[in-house]
């Protein structure tokens, strides 16, 4: 081969080596890329303007649902609960009620429901000339409101009050409570929930301290409550009957009677009657 051309041949690759080459990703590659990432927006995008249709049908709008509703009257009722114990007593309009519990976005169908059912038959609002206000089971206005009632139920024996019925009708009630000192009696009952009581006063008197030593003299630890009543009999004292359920005595069931039964059988051709011989004893001699 000739030396120039194999010259020229070396000069070529030592260029080659020397010059810096760029590679490039092939562009079927970067379009298969895009393929993969377009089907994701298209299904973002497509599922956005299904929740926006579905949410214009009201589907998926929670305003429109009942608990949101029933939320809102619940809201309403707490709010004028805790306004009537603060000392508002006074009555508001449904804009005013909407206006300060922070409910002005509801729809003209939920306000229309609010003045027409649920607030009309809730049993703790009292409706008045289109306003509306709390209705505690016992209203209260004072201390002395308070006392009143708990006199009325003492005369009466319709025992105590509880104290949450007391705090809902009363306004200030803790400040009010607390005035009335040892007038009342706090019970707690064995669900933890307290009961008030009249202290009649009228009622406190001094047992003399001799019959005081001949009430605890009388053992009773040992002697049943049948026991006792019949001893109170003897001695002309009638006791205080019980109120409550009658016992049931359980059923006793009946004996089989003994001995067998006496079998009775059908009788057939009653029209033969006088004609049939009984042959049971034998058989009967000739006439």
């Amino acid at each position: 081969m000739d030396p120039a051309l194999l010259r020229e041949r070396e000069l070529f690759k030592k260029r080659a080596l020397s010059t810096p080459a760029v590679e490039k990703r092939p562009a079927a590659s970067d379009s298969g890329s895009h393929k993969k990432k377009k089907p994701k927006v298209d299904k973002e995008s497509s599922s956005g303007s299904k929740h926006g249709a579905d949410s214009s049908n009201g589907n998926f709008n929670i305003k429109t649902s009942s608990g949101y509703k029933f939320g809102c009257l619940a809201k309403i009722v707490n709010y004028m609960k805790t306004r009537h114990q603060n000392g508002d007593t006074h009555f508001l309009t449904l804009e005013e009620i909407l206006d300060e519990t922070k409910l002005l976005d509801i729809s003209m169908k939920q306000k229309q429901w609010l003045m027409t059912e649920a607030l009309v038959n809730n049993p703790k609002i009292d409706v008045r000339d289109g306003t509306y206000g709390f209705k505690p089971k016992y209203n209260l206005k004072d201390k002395k409101a308070l006392l009143r009632l708990l006199d009325k139920h003492d005369q009466l024996g319709l025992g105590g009050v509880l104290l949450d019925d007391v705090e809902e009708g009363l306004p200030n009630s803790a400040k009010a409570i607390k005035a009335l000192g040892d007038q009342i009696i706090f019970v707690t009952r064995p669900d933890k929930k307290k009961i008030l009581f009249y202290n009649d006063k009228h009622c406190q008197f001094t047992v003399d301290e001799e019959f005081q030593k001949l009430w605890r003299s009388v053992p009773v630890d040992a002697i049943d409550e049948e026991k006792i009543e019949e001893y109170l009999k003897k001695q002309g004292i009638s006791s205080m009957q019980e109120t409550g359920g009658k016992k049931v005595l359980p059923v006793q069931k009946k004996k089989k009677q003994g001995g067998q039964r006496k079998r009775h059988f059908k009788t057939h051709n009653n029209h033969l009657a006088g004609v049939l011989e009984d042959y049971t004893d034998g058989v009967p001699g000739k006439k």
